[in-house]
């Protein structure tokens, strides 16, 4: 049904929305979302990353793992990710997350997106935990390291978490995140792979916020080599192929 990690704490899930969950819903068959699960196995706490569609399946997902869902983290404002309106149907997501729990759940996002996820979910900025750079997220013993990649939109974000790089739409297997939306920036998109993520080792499991390719994850390495967003070797090419 899914991933999952068999390392002893790290608890790690990859769902497909359309297929692990929300198998009724037909934008989420078409979005092939992924959303990721993290936690620690030894204390039952867990987080949801980009929680849309039907979230109280996911929840129902978590609680079936025997953990217990302690807060969110958001790699963008896309509706297909956090929940909000897209192409005239609403779809559900961190809003329906926080009236779900009977307890207050964080969601972390990066603070240049938080006006985004407002207006794009309704959820008002005291809902929200807003991080300046890279961050550290402890769910139990478990870091989760907030690595800000700008260039889908101003605030985008990806999670590093024990060898695996949970991308969001910044970095698919193949291709990036489109950079003509509002808020997006291919310069600013350039910097975040050529730079930011480059610090990432070869060896680093890629997971990306979409299934656009025949495999759901691969290493950063092959990745590097297979993708065509690495071949601009200056800003000069990539705005030549990409624009800016």
């Amino acid at each position: 049904m899914s991933d999952a990690a068999t390392d002893d704490r790290l608890y790690f899930r990859q769902l497909l929305a359309g297929q692990d969950f929300a198998t009724s819903d037909p934008v989420a068959r078409q979005m092939v979302n992924f959303v990721y699960l993290v936690g620690d196995r030894v204390t039952g706490e867990a987080v949801v990353v980009d929680p849309a569609y039907a979230v109280g399946e996911l929840l129902d997902l978590v609680e079936s793992d025997g953990m217990h869902l302690v807060g969110a983290l958001g790699t963008h404002y896309h509706p297909d990710h956090v929940g909000g309106d897209m192409m005239g149907v609403r779809i559900e997501g961190i809003a329906r997350l926080l009236d779900s729990s009977p307890e207050a759940l964080p969601v972390h996002v990066q603070w240049e997106e938080a006006p985004w996820v407002e207006r794009a979910t309704g959820v008002g900025v005291g809902d929200l935990v807003l991080h300046d750079g890279e961050d550290v997220v402890r769910v139990g013993a478990v870091p989760i390291t907030l690595v800000p990649t700008p260039g889908h939109t101003p605030g985008s974000q990806c999670f590093l978490v024990d060898g695996r790089l949970v991308a969001g739409d910044t970095l698919f297997l193949e291709g990036c995140g489109r950079t003509d939306l509002p808020g997006g920036d291919p310069d600013a998109m350039y910097e975040s792979l050529t730079t930011r993520l480059a610090r990432v080792p070869d060896d680093t499991v890629l997971y990306p916020g979409h299934r656009y390719s025949a495999s759901s994850s691969a290493t950063m390495g092959d990745t590097r080599t297979k993708n065509y967003v690495f071949r601009p070797q200056s800003i000069e090419q990539w705005r030549m192929m990409f624009g800016g």
